[in-house]
């Protein structure tokens, strides 16, 4: 049984009864072998299912136009970039498939609500990824952990005790064969149709590239989604540095497979990148060799050196598809998750300013108002948000890759809690980096308080995505360390402070918790921090019924496409 986080809207409102008409089971594709039966419980006839939450909950997401300027490019570009938007969509439809067993046409038009069709379609599906995966349909079961990666049906028993040196494989599907047993089918099997259109999609886009390393990658890549290897595309990826395009497609994340986080879901994004902000990063990526020796942690646990020739960028992003899309949206990048290219190459970074941007003035700027006290709110600034942000994507190449014991890497030795640790990492580590770097005068913008505040209404942000996402387990995990170690306190109007005498101590402790942790492959202690900190307790949970019931966006959703940005 799966955690979840505090159901938000059962905390203002009783559950509505709005009808709507029925859904029939997804039929099995005769060109995807990727799909699998509904579980037999969903198969039965619908008369119509009752909406299981309270309307309003419904716009929670803030309404963004994605738009970016293109006048620079060139008419080829132009052209291209409609042709990455095509491929981009491919990806989405595949990540309906990994993510939901009924087929998406027949699953939305039978939602003749227009509200509640919309927020199905944010969510890829009946489950609310923001209230911890609750189903917000009736007539639908929890949602699998692992999604459609795996048999409905199947245990982690029968998993872990299934002798095959596939079954962790990033880019199968586990599925039955007609002996009832276990057996691993590719995605380039399983999704054969749709990835070799896709494929050619990006050979055209190739043709049209005007920079010869980005073609390269696209041809690369092109070719990975019909092999499933990856690694050359991943390469050359990292070698791109003056593209003024730029495109991420794939299998890449592996947060939707909750029950181990072995297998990618599709996702793509397209961007345009803002050369101005590029060149104001550029120089912080050098630093990371200095910083992993300066991490506050034993030796052994810093003894891998990232690669120094990672780069960090700044970038409009004017299409989001698949996992980026769903649910609550990502607004920084750190590719590729392959260790093999990480310690040879380190990661390149991509900062998605237009969406960080709305994130801030719809979201964080609102959260502050309403829970940080007066005098703290005026060390709230867009930079400080960008550059916690932009860190915590750098602070993804620091510490270990690989366990010290023989376990293996630190993905495989946490299973499903090492997306929730690397994230946590990640987070903390980034606000170590802005210490370090602050001290060296290397950041010219802003005060520690800055940072730390900023840092501290981004955790009520964040922590809203609830317990079903990474991202929001690892909101929870600082959120209660912080608060056992008073690194912020609350005042008796119920507003949040930050204690900057205590607040450099508590990142300390637990930066050398989480690295330690990683490097250990420790899988119970791990499983134990997170049952006990990666949840939201009372006073929490009154927080964040104070922001519901101010009326602040959860998250953003998006208008994006061809028409948005006139390629049509």
């Amino acid at each position: 049984m799966k955690s979840r986080s505090f159901p938000l809207s059962a905390l203002t409102a009783a559950m509505s009864a709005l009808l709507l008409s029925a859904c029939s089971p997804a039929p099995e594709s005769s060109t995807d072998k990727g799909a699998q039966p509904a579980p037999s419980a969903q198969t039965s006839e619908q008369t119509g299912h009752e909406l299981l939450i309270d309307e309003s909950r419904l716009s929670i997401y803030e309404p963004v136009t994605l738009q970016s300027d293109l006048s620079h490019l060139s008419s080829d570009q132009h052209e291209m970039l409609s042709i990455l938007i095509d491929a981009a969509k491919i990806m989405d439809d595949l990540f309906w498939q990994q993510a939901f067993y009924k087929d998406k046409s027949e699953f939305l038009a039978g939602l003749k609500n227009d509200d509640v069709n919309h927020f199905a379609m944010i969510n890829y599906g009946p489950w609310d990824r923001l209230n911890g995966e609750a189903p917000f349909l009736s007539g639908f079961e929890e949602k699998p952990l692992g999604a459609e990666f795996y048999p409905h049906d199947m245990t982690k028993e029968e998993f872990e005790a299934w002798d095959s040196e596939s079954k962790q494989g990033l880019y199968s599907l586990v599925r039955r064969n007609k002996q009832g047993e276990l057996t691993t089918v590719p995605y380039s099997e399983a999704y054969a149709g749709k990835l070799k259109k896709a494929a050619d999609l990006l050979r055209q886009a190739a043709e049209l590239a005007e920079d010869e390393d980005f073609a390269n990658y696209l041809t690369l890549r092109a070719e990975a989604l019909t092999t499933d290897d990856y690694l050359a595309s991943d390469m050359a990826w990292m070698d791109m540095k003056s593209n003024p395009v730029e495109l991420v497609i794939g299998p890449i994340e592996t947060y939707e497979d909750q029950l181990y986080g072995y297998r990618a879901a599709f996702e793509a994004y397209v961007l345009i990148k803002d050369v101005a902000w590029s060149d104001k990063l550029a120089k912080y990526a050098q630093f990371l060799p200095e910083l992993q020796r300066g991490l506050p942690v034993a030796e052994d646990y810093k003894a891998e050196m990232p690669g120094s020739d990672a780069d960090l960028n700044a970038y409009d992003v004017i299409y989001y598809a698949g996992h980026s899309n769903a649910g609550s949206k990502t607004i920084a990048i750190n590719l590729p998750n392959d260790e093999r290219v990480q310690l040879e190459k380190g990661t390149r970074r991509l900062q998605l300013k237009n969406a960080m941007r709305a994130k801030f003035d719809n979201i964080l700027l609102p959260i502050a108002d309403e829970l940080i006290v007066p005098e703290q709110r005026k060390h709230i600034t867009f930079d400080a948000f960008f550059a916690n942000t932009m860190f915590h994507e750098v602070a993804h190449g620091l510490g270990i890759k690989n366990t010290l014991n023989g376990k293996g890497t630190v993905r495989e030795a946490l299973k499903e809690h090492a997306s929730a640790l690397e994230e946590g990492k990640a987070d903390i580590l980034g606000l170590y980096m802005v210490e370090s770097l602050l001290e060296k005068g290397e950041i010219d913008k802003g005060t520690l308080e800055d940072y730390y505040v900023t840092f501290m209404a981004g955790i009520f942000r964040s922590v809203r995505f609830g317990a079903s996402s990474a991202h929001g387990k690892a909101n929870m995990i600082r959120f209660n360390f912080f608060a056992n170690q008073g690194a912020f306190e609350k005042t008796e109007d119920g507003l949040y402070r930050v204690n900057m005498d205590k607040m450099g101590d508590a990142i300390e402790a637990l930066s050398e918790r989480i690295l330690t942790l990683q490097g250990d492959g420790d899988y119970d202690g791990v499983a134990k921090l997170v049952s006990e900190l990666g949840v939201i307790k009372p006073v929490l949970a009154s927080d964040l019924a104070r922001l519901e019931k101010a009326n602040i966006p959860v998250d953003i959703h998006f208008d994006q496409g061809k028409a948005v940005l006139g390629l049509e």
